[in-house]
């Protein structure tokens, strides 16, 4: 069973099961299988995929069907099992093959998906996409025999590598010690955390380290500030010097300071883009729209370009590559590196932050404090029935009042504020992002549009 619905922007994602909701199941992962080798012509190029998936429930079982399918039209798989996404992008780096990684992110327990990758961790085309749902549906209404020598499964642990690649691209030599929260959600980073930083002069405070698909405390989302608590009272109740909080497949990482304060995501960009373009002087940076127009003033007083991206991970990698950007982030808390094809790490962010950290004898409080130049709303979603029809209400109470423009959603920007409204690639969702250089001045203008976005509701 495949329904349309589980088709994103930028992957594949949706309810799994056999229930009224369910929107896909393992016939469905057969199907999607056919259609990868298919949509790829990996018969005609690689012939081989390396695959993962993340602790979901479900993953066994519908990353088993994935290869049947796929080996079933002659295709190779090299199965790392268990991995973050970003541990597969680093698979794809290395082996310089495609890439299928299985997991839902930050979604809830009941949900699967699927994030492709061209070989390198390049992104895949919208196009792709739209050519992998239309084999996967043709492949359902009238399957293809099986080709006469079917492909071959090899597994293959690379978290060792992973965390050695990760680790020659920061130096950590030299750091003191330092007390750490490390909250998993019960996703990937309990997987990969221990390889990666088991070594260094940390002291770990594990919070939810343990593997659960079912998400047992909360939900692997950090982007929600109630899934940040439990880091945020572990810090003050340890007297940590930080916290690391992971979604669920670990390709995110939020920053919690050593009072308890979320450190935004914004700051965090600005923070590694300064140290980039630190060593590669002039080096181009990418950003997205709605990242805080700090990243850009950051960017510019410390001698590099900064390229602004549309909102997604396909968009910013691809941004990466057409202009060899050193690195890019996201308000979301998605981190991109050169160093690692382009794509995006949480774990990396994170050494980056802990090297600073680490070297320095200030706070990390204080070490991000010159980052805290506007006031943010932090998105706020919004469900609308008609998203284009509010987003054009929203532009007309703007007329006079700044530059609208609609290149991701619609922007509205003053010289010292803008307003973001777009719609989720994800979700049936509107969201809404504000900032200003004053505080009163951003909460007037959220209120206003929230005003408007939800007066039909």
């Amino acid at each position: 069973m495949l329904t349309q619905d589980i088709f994103k922007a930028n992957d594949i994602r949706g309810v799994v099961g056999s229930g009224d909701d369910a929107q896909w199941d393992a016939d469905g992962a057969f199907a999607l299988g056919v259609a990868f080798v298919d949509a790829l012509k990996l018969m005609e190029n690689e012939r081989a995929f390396v695959l993962g998936r993340d602790m979901r429930v479900s993953g066994p079982e519908l990353s088993a069907a994935f290869i049947e399918g796929a080996v079933s039209c002659g295709a190779d798989v090299i199965d790392i099992g268990l991995s973050s996404t970003d541990q597969l992008w680093f698979a794809s780096g290395r082996l310089e093959l495609p890439g299928v990684q299985f997991t839902a992110s930050h979604n809830p327990a009941n949900y699967n998906g699927i994030k492709f990758c061209l070989a390198d961790a390049r992104p895949v085309t919208p196009q792709m996409l739209l050519d992998i749902a239309r084999s996967a549906f043709d492949h359902e209404a009238q399957p293809s025999p099986p080709v006469r020598v079917p492909g071959r499964v090899r597994e293959q642990d690379l978290l060792p590598a992973y965390a050695e690649h990760l680790r020659s691209l920061v130096d950590l030599s030299g750091i003191r010690p330092l007390k750490v929260v490390v909250d998993a959600g019960n996703g990937m980073a309990a997987h990969t955390v221990p390889g990666v930083l088991g070594d260094l002069p940390l002291e770990i405070v594990p919070l939810f380290c343990e593997l659960d698909g079912s998400f047992p405390n909360h939900q692997p989302n950090p982007l929600e500030p109630e899934n940040l608590v439990d880091a945020q009272q572990a810090v003050r109740e340890h007297g940590a010097d930080l916290a690391l909080v992971f979604d669920g497949d670990a390709d995110r990482c939020f920053i919690i300071d050593e009072t308890g304060g979320v450190v935004d995501p914004s700051a965090i960009t600005a923070l590694i883009a300064a140290q980039e373009i630190e060593r590669e002087p002039g080096a181009t940076i990418v950003c997205n729209l709605i990242t805080s127009r700090t990243v850009r003033e950051v960017v510019a007083e410390a001698g590099g370009e900064c390229v602004i991206s549309r909102v997604g991970h396909t968009y910013v990698k691809a941004a990466m590559a057409q202009y060899d950007a050193i690195f890019g982030g996201e308000h979301s808390a998605h981190y991109y590196f050169r160093d690692f094809w382009g794509a995006d790490t949480g774990m990396l962010a994170a050494l980056h932050v802990l090297a600073l950290v680490g070297s320095s004898q200030e706070p990390l409080s204080s070490l991000v404090k010159r980052f805290d130049r506007y006031t943010a709303s932090g998105e706020i979603n919004s469900t609308v029935a008609d998203a284009k029809a509010t987003m054009e209400k929203v532009a007309a109470l703007f007329e006079g009042r700044g530059d609208v423009s609609w290149e991701d959603g619609m922007l509205v920007e003053g010289e010292d504020w803008w307003v973001n409204l777009r719609p989720s690639n994800t979700e049936p969702l509107l969201r809404l992002n504000v900032e200003a250089k004053d505080p009163a001045l951003m909460e007037s203008l959220r209120d206003e549009v929230l005003a408007a976005v939800r007066a039909d509701v």
